[in-house]
């Protein structure tokens, strides 16, 4: 029974291994996919799927059919472009050697053979690039007028004597090798500035390793180039990652964040209102000091022995007024006493008093007028 946990553990460690190499083996088969090892741990099937896919394609995502016919008319495809460099290098040779010739009459007397040997090359030259344009089995189109009304025929006519052209075939091959061997010597002199001074015999010694020593150059760029490329993937791989575990940090960070402003929230805002509870107090006793200073501004000491005397006269003008107000009060309580036919004299005492104030108030204004 002891032995079962054991058990257990080794198999979900085996599990564990086993799947970790799966990823491996899918991320490695498909290296243009953009995928990390968190997607395959989240899609399980979708990796077995891949996993089966892989057994059937390359790494490009071709079938292997496929792939071997893509080899075959790529290496058809290398042959052919080998023929047209081939022949298209010795086509520009033949016409830096033409132009090489022209700047060189120019500039210095050539001798007549040599001249005749650059003047027929240069006429085979131009009519077999007509020839070639003239050709119907060059175009898609036989049924297509030649150019000009011009035949293959007719141009080939316009060749040079056949004895100027054996002649020049015999010297092609010297003058070539001379213009090709400069051309690799000053090749040479780029490559390696400083065998530019030695003798002719070194230079061509080591001309004859410039090949290798280019192809070995190539085969390490190359490979410099493919390293370049399997890091840039690695690169976006690590920077997806990355970007993805920070933004799991952000999250993490904003999560943090907001617990700790929730529980500082009731501590903050109980500070808050301490602040604005004494804020409003210092304001309070500002406006209060505020009007002590007007009160002191506004009442001086003898504006205020002034107010002094003022009530002093005013509260014994009360005091009279209270003690008259007390005995009209008594005589008003006495009068009471007569009932309603006092009321009714009352009132018609009050008419004649209005009319007696009205008739003086007149009396006086006539008497102003005529005075005026």
């Amino acid at each position: 029974m002891s032995a079962d946990p054991e058990l257990n553990i080794a198999h979900v460690s085996s599990s564990l291994g086993q799947s970790d190499n799966l990823h491996q083996q899918v991320l490695a088969s498909f290296p243009l996919c953009d995928m990390t090892e968190e997607d395959l741990n989240q899609n399980p099937q979708f990796c077995k799927l891949l996993a089966t896919l892989a057994q059937h394609v390359d790494q490009t995502g071709l079938m292997v059919p496929l792939k071997t016919e893509l080899e075959k008319a790529e290496q058809k495809l290398q042959s052919q472009r080998r023929n047209w460099l081939r022949s298209e290098s010795l086509f520009r040779g033949l016409q830096e050697m033409i132009q090489d010739h022209c700047v060189k009459k120019h500039h210095a007397t050539v001798p007549p053979d040599q001249n005749m040997f650059f003047e027929t090359m240069e006429k085979c030259l131009l009519v077999a690039q007509c020839a070639k344009q003239l050709d119907p089995s060059r175009t898609t189109n036989h049924d297509q007028p030649p150019v000009l009304g011009l035949k293959p025929q007719q141009v080939m006519d316009l060749m040079p004597s056949e004895k100027n052209v054996q002649r020049m075939k015999q010297s092609l091959p010297r003058e070539l090798e001379k213009h090709l061997k400069k051309k690799c010597l000053s090749l040479l002199s780029f490559y390696q500035p400083e065998w530019e001074n030695e003798s002719e015999g070194l230079k061509s010694s080591k001309l004859s390793y410039l090949s290798a020593q280019l192809d070995k150059e190539k085969k390490s760029a190359e490979s410099l180039r493919e390293t370049c490329r399997e890091t840039t993937v690695l690169l976006q791989r690590q920077t997806q990652l990355y970007l993805s575990e920070l933004v799991k940090c952000i999250q993490l960070l904003q999560s943090l964040i907001l617990d700790h402003r929730l529980k500082t929230q009731t501590e903050l805002d109980s500070k808050k209102m301490d602040y604005f509870e004494g804020k409003c107090e210092l304001v309070l006793q500002k406006i209060k000091l505020e009007m002590v200073e007007l009160q002191l501004d506004t009442y001086t000491p003898n504006s205020i022995s002034a107010h002094r005397k003022i009530r002093q006269g005013l509260f014994i003008i009360l005091k009279a007024c209270q003690v008259e107000k007390q005995s009209l009060e008594l005589k008003l309580a006495s009068f009471e006493i007569l009932g309603k036919e006092f009321e009714t004299l009352a009132e018609e005492y009050c008419k004649l008093r209005q009319e007696i104030e009205m008739k003086n108030w007149a009396l006086k204004e006539f008497t102003h007028y005529n005075d005026m």
